[in-house]
């Protein structure tokens, strides 16, 4: 089983902004690596880690819960930022200002890393947050979330407290909620994949990326 990071750039002697990709609770699928390859074309530098460190990947819910709660947190911390730094040595990244992207289990990350290292200037969430626990007056970045509205998973009322405690830390956050949808309906392999919803929520985070995080590389 391969626990190694997956990068992906833009084309040879090419410098871009940078994007960490932080996967659901799956573990690092073909589907987070797509990710990556979707933001290389775009014009960033992607690098998603694997937050458990074991190279498993979860196809039911059953396999991913079970996983998930195996995991020690402070270790997947650990790599999460171990990730960022990775991120951020990388020869193709330019400027000291990275994106991160994180669905579900990788999107609470993401909030959490945001408060603890201000060379996070941008965070798209899908369907995650923190439950309003925290405290975003150290952050430097600005926030994009996805949502599905009444998600058995993400309560609305852990996405709207989010939404204030970002607000109340002086942040910049737009919150879209997409009617109809349910939790992962942007990954591909999964049955509540909406591929019109997928395709809109893309287009509003690379909009989002390119306005904080700067124009395309040389």
């Amino acid at each position: 089983m391969n626990s190694e990071p997956y990068v992906a750039a833009p084309s040879e002697g090419r410098t871009a902004p940078g994007v960490l990709v932080l996967h659901a609770w799956w573990g690092l699928n073909d589907t987070f690596r797509g990710v990556c390859d979707r933001l290389a074309a775009e014009g960033f530098v992607a690098l998603a880690p694997d937050i458990y460190g074991d190279g498993v990947i979860a196809t039911t819910v059953e396999d991913a819960e079970a996983h998930m709660r195996a995991a020690s947190d402070s270790a997947m911390r650990e790599r999460v930022e171990w990730a960022l730094d990775a991120l951020l040595a990388h020869p193709a990244v330019v400027g000291r200002s990275v994106g991160v992207i994180g669905f579900s289990l990788g999107a609470a990350f993401a909030l959490w890393l945001s408060r603890r290292r201000p060379e996070v200037g941008a965070v798209v969430t899908f369907y995650g947050t923190d439950g309003g626990s925290g405290d975003y007056a150290p952050s430097h970045a600005a926030y994009l979330g996805h949502y599905a509205p009444g998600d058995e998973w993400e309560p609305d009322e852990a996405v709207t407290a989010t939404e204030e405690v970002i607000r109340a830390g002086g942040r910049s956050v737009a919150i879209h909620r997409y009617a109809g949808t349910r939790h992962w309906f942007f990954e591909l392999d999964r049955p509540e994949f909406d591929p019109d919803v997928a395709d809109l929520a893309w287009k509003r985070t690379i909009a989002f990326l390119r306005e904080n995080l700067g124009p395309r590389g040389a």
